[in-house]
């Protein structure tokens, strides 16, 4: 299995205030611009550590806007030309459907038995007219299973959760815990995985 370096993408102004972006293409925020650069520099000391220099890698992020200008600020820390790596839709964040835009609080208002539906198991149930982590984890699945070298991809929260089901290393209910942080590289590697910032 080749080793995945995944980051999520910088912080937004949507994030800042507790608003659920989905697929919205919210731009990075300054603030998420630095966590960018930030997570690059990170990656770079990994790569150092281990040997290995940034262009022997594959690169892939999720179509999103903030992903993609995640990985050319990545990219750009480690020295490479920003454009040189594949966009993949099994990348993506989860829709988040009507809710897309919504705080929990406004979520809870529109439709309160979808929200606490949800609110019990936010694995397997959908936000209103959107997509839960179980519909998005074949696509990661998938694209876990396509790759052949070490590889960095840029993505989400979704993206981070369903991954490390993906790879078995956490459940669905224990990879709903604790944040997916933005400016960090999660590792994962030989059947573990290590958080670096």
């Amino acid at each position: 299995m080749p080793t995945i370096y995944f980051i999520r993408h910088g912080e937004t102004d949507w994030n800042a205030t507790g608003r659920y972006q989905g697929t919205q293409d919210i731009p990075l925020n300054d603030k998420g611009r630095g966590q960018a650069a930030s997570a690059g520099g990170v990656l770079g000391g990994l790569l150092a550590r281990d040997g290995r220099q940034p262009v022997e890698l594959v690169y892939h992020a999720s179509p999103l806007g903030r992903a993609r200008v995640t990985m050319e600020l990545v990219r750009g820390a480690l020295g490479l030309p920003a454009q040189g790596y594949a966009i993949d839709d099994r990348l993506r964040e989860i829709t988040y459907g009507a809710w897309e835009g919504y705080t929990l609080a406004e979520m809870e208002r529109s439709d309160a038995a979808v929200y606490a539906a949800r609110n019990a198991d936010r694995w397997s149930v959908a936000p209103l007219r959107g997509e839960s982590y179980a519909q998005r984890l074949p696509f990661v699945a998938d694209w876990v299973a396509s790759l052949t070298r070490d590889t960095v991809a840029v993505g989400h929260v979704g993206t981070g959760r369903t991954l490390f089901v993906a790879l078995g290393l956490k459940t669905p209910r224990e990879a709903l815990e604790g944040p997916i942080q933005q400016g960090a590289v999660y590792v994962f590697r030989n059947g573990g995985f290590e958080i670096v910032s």
